[in-house]
């Protein structure tokens, strides 16, 4: 296996990691259903936020707090969605590469996650 090198394997990876996710119904219906997610559209973003995270490109403009603040709002995103993200984001990365930026991009992936994980429980309450 390889390291995450360009944009190709980010692509890769979050194609197959929503592949997993919409697979699980115990977090699929936040993007079937609360989202209603079109995935040909939401991939390139995907690529654009994890390079310009894991190779500094640039590119990503949206307030992923916000984002995630807002689908919240709408169907509370429990710990438990935030560990099952998170569970398949990284057992998607172990799948497909090894290497430094795959354990970057994995690390980057628990900051996210804890982050927003407590954003939305702070405005819950």
């Amino acid at each position: 296996m390889k390291d995450i090198e360009n944009n190709d394997d980010l692509y890769r990876l979050v194609d197959e990691f929503y592949k997993k996710l919409l697979s699980d119904s115990s977090i699929s219906y936040i993007f079937t259903d609360v989202v209603k997610l079109n995935l040909e559209e939401h991939l390139p973003i995907l690529v654009t936020f994890w390079s310009q995270s894991l190779f500094n490109t640039g590119g990503y403009f949206n307030n992923l707090t916000q984002i995630h603040l807002d689908i919240s709002k709408k169907e509370y995103l429990t710990p438990e969605l935030f560990k099952i993200w998170l569970y398949h984001f990284n057992t998607t990365v172990n799948e497909l590469f090894t290497g430094s930026n795959a354990e970057k991009i994995k690390t980057q992936a628990l900051n996210i996650a804890t982050v927003l994980e407590i954003k939305t429980r702070q405005e819950k309450k």
